[in-house]
């Protein structure tokens, strides 16, 4: 099949794609990984917008994460690992929001979220491992009987059974993640629509692939032709994704690979604000909803500490750069 010339009936703008995709209560899958190519600008946007009750679904996100539940946006979350690492091994946000009970938190391992997705990406509705038998995630269950007939969510954590084809094992039936929308941040997107994403993919892909509706935002658009010299760099075919937001340094303050590494200021900044409400509140007036679109957030970020963290393309990140 032919997708020649389907970019540009994807194209979009944050505030589009959020408006067309992204539905109070909706499901939500979070690309990148703790503070790599969180796709902030997306975020950004649907805070502004302010979403409600978003259910999100994540292996191991960070800012994106925190950002979302500390403006209110998330009602539950199902995940492996929320953290900034050195800046926050927990999310601030999000710790202070399950303690206060504010939301509801259903955990899994890394590897049990990882075969959620690739379940969901496969299309079966379940998938079996031996992952966390020993473990409390197997014992315990973080979402009532209550919230699962409520939003139709799998009637048990997961169930555990027999192996059939090893008498004395027992294995863990995990079920199938298929996300509303998925949100991902990608470095380079060709004009016909395949993405690229540079260095680790963490759980992108299969949360991709898994979900119903896909947003990219890249840093870069390209002929189609260019990714073609090189396609077993691609990850994800054009037909796959519904649509792509041109936003150069759109995963700020996280770090996109050969492109811009993590603004250790902002992330401090961060650190220091979440802890208290009325800063966070302020924060979020300062850096969200005082800022009209993204292009306005840069501005404000300035051009001389976006010039401090930029990538070296060869090596992928920002060598020399104080991360203190």
């Amino acid at each position: 099949m032919d997708d020649r010339g389907t970019l540009a009936d994807k194209l979009m703008s944050p505030a589009e794609a959020v408006s067309r995709f992204v539905k109070d209560g909706c499901q939500l899958a979070l690309g990148g990984f703790t503070i790599n190519r969180n796709p902030m600008a997306l975020v950004y946007e649907i805070v502004r917008a302010r979403r409600r009750g978003l259910h999100l679904v994540c292996h191991s996100n960070g800012q994106a994460l925190d950002v979302l539940i500390g403006a209110g946006c998330v009602a539950r979350v199902e995940i492996a690992y929320g953290g900034n690492g050195r800046f926050a091994p927990t999310c601030i946000r999000f710790r202070t929001a399950v303690e206060r009970g504010e939301i509801e938190v259903e955990d899994y391992s890394n590897n049990q979220m990882s075969l959620r997705f690739l379940a969901g990406a496969l299309g079966v509705p379940f998938i079996p491992t031996t992952c966390g038998l020993a473990t409390d995630i197997v014992r315990l269950s973080g979402f009532s009987s209550q919230t699962r007939a409520a939003h139709k969510l799998p009637a048990e954590k997961l169930i555990l059974m027999d192996d059939p084809f090893d008498d004395g094992r027992q294995v863990a039936l995990l079920p199938a993640l298929t996300p509303d929308v998925c949100l991902l941040h990608a470095q380079t997107v060709g004009d016909r629509g395949t993405v690229r994403i540079k260095g680790l993919t963490f759980a992108d892909i299969e949360q991709a692939k898994a979900a119903t509706s896909v947003i990219v935002s890249c840093e870069e658009i390209v002929p189609e032709e260019e990714l073609r010299r090189d396609p077993d760099q691609n990850c994800l075919p054009g037909f796959l994704v519904d649509a792509v937001v041109l936003a150069p340094h759109g995963a700020h303050p996280t770090a996109c690979r050969s492109f811009y590494d993590y603004d250790v200021k902002h992330l401090n900044l961060y650190k220091a604000v979440a802890k208290d409400d009325e800063q966070f509140r302020r924060y979020l007036d300062e850096w969200v909803y005082g800022c009209a679109d993204f292009e306005q957030y840069l501005l404000k970020v300035g051009a001389a500490a976006l010039q401090t963290i930029k990538a070296d393309p060869v090596s992928g990140y920002a060598p020399g750069m104080d991360r203190t």
